[in-house]
């Protein structure tokens, strides 16, 4: 395959470019795919406004974008099942499979992971916002004709959300709050409800994304920016059983740790600032709480696709507007404003 690619390549805040640059020869081991869609993400956004996600900081120009779905058009490895024209969902990371880490089963936390569209190491690990790009056989997977690529970009932060969910182990009949009400934290209530918890909150500090969860099936919501009362009366009438902080915010870490009962679960699932961050560890302590990072995701990925591809969990109901992918930097812009948008998706030409 010959001629040139076009990617959304970010070189600092709010620069990101449409680059154009000659296509390499495929490199052994891996395949090629034609970009379908691919859905931008809280993490994109923040390395699209400050060059950095929590503790992760742009140091050379990077290709965003890590919730992307394809068609196959070359193959140069052993890539069984796969065939060019396949229509597949991307799964971003790329474990090592030898480490500690995969082999006790956490491919997750792979000690040699690289991550789409990721700064966590250098040189970064290019992302999918490109016309065409390459990843190795094992991160794609089929999905049927009938999918549209929009829907199958989404399995990526659909399998963040049932990692979530998992972390939380056992939800069921459980009274639930959600600190965020961005796509992770509406995807989290979706998978929470498919898993068969009992009521669940959503709090927020904007108005739009809370009419958008309670239009999503949200038992109840609660909007922050005027104050935390309503939030506070709740929590001592029936304290929740499992908080997910997805919001990323120290506000939204402490009011998780303060809304769950004695006992409970707080799953943080936002990347929080870099640095330190100040946490009431005491009431961790005294309430004997636990409290469980959630990162990423593993076999939940394929999990995802089947769950979409089933028609399990419509996550197009989340897609508040779709752009081209000559047209990234406006869709960023557009996806960075929570009065208008939900979840903005980038599609092919």
């Amino acid at each position: 395959m010959t001629g040139n690619v076009i990617a959304a390549t970010l070189f600092s805040p709010e620069d990101l470019r449409l680059v154009e640059r000659p296509l390499e020869p495929l490199a052994s081991g891996m395949v090629r795919v034609r970009f379908g869609a691919g859905g931008i993400c809280g993490s994109d956004l923040h390395y699209f406004r400050h060059a950095r996600t929590g503790d992760f900081v742009v140091t050379s120009p990077l290709v965003l974008g890590h919730e992307v779905a394809g068609e196959i058009v070359e193959i140069n490895a052993a890539a069984s099942g796969l065939t060019i024209g396949d229509r597949v969902a991307v799964n971003p990371s790329r474990w090592c499979g030898h480490c500690a880490r995969c082999a006790e089963g956490r491919a997750n936390l792979c000690e040699n992971i690289y991550f789409m569209g990721s700064a966590s190491k250098t040189p970064h690990m290019q992302g999918g916002f490109a016309s065409v790009f390459d990843a190795t056989p094992a991160q794609c997977v089929k999905v049927p004709q009938h999918v549209a690529y929009q829907a199958a970009a989404l399995a990526e932060p659909l399998a963040v959300s049932l990692h979530a969910v998992a972390r939380a182990c056992a939800i069921a009949d459980r009274n639930v709050i959600l600190f965020g009400a961005g796509p992770i934290g509406l995807l989290t209530m979706l998978a929470a409800r498919f898993k068969g918890c009992g009521g669940i909150t959503v709090a927020d500090i904007a108005a739009a994304p809370l009419a958008f969860a309670t239009r999503l099936g949200a038992d109840q919501t609660i909007d922050l920016s005027g104050g935390d009362s309503e939030l506070k009366a709740l929590a001592a009438d029936r304290p929740f059983d499992i908080a997910f902080e997805i919001s990323g915010t120290a506000a939204g870490l402490t009011a998780a740790i303060a809304s769950v009962r004695r006992g409970g679960v707080v799953v943080q699932v936002g990347n929080l600032p870099g640095g330190q961050i100040p946490v009431p560890a005491n009431a961790v302590m005294a309430k004997e709480i636990d409290l469980k990072g959630s990162f990423r995701f593993d076999a939940e990925f394929n999990q995802a696709v089947a769950l979409i591809a089933d028609g399990e969990v419509d996550v197009l109901k989340l897609v508040t507007a779709e752009r081209v992918l000559s047209s990234a930097p406006e869709a960023f812009r557009l996806a960075a404003d929570r009065s208008q948008s939900v979840k903005v998706v980038l599609t092919a030409e």
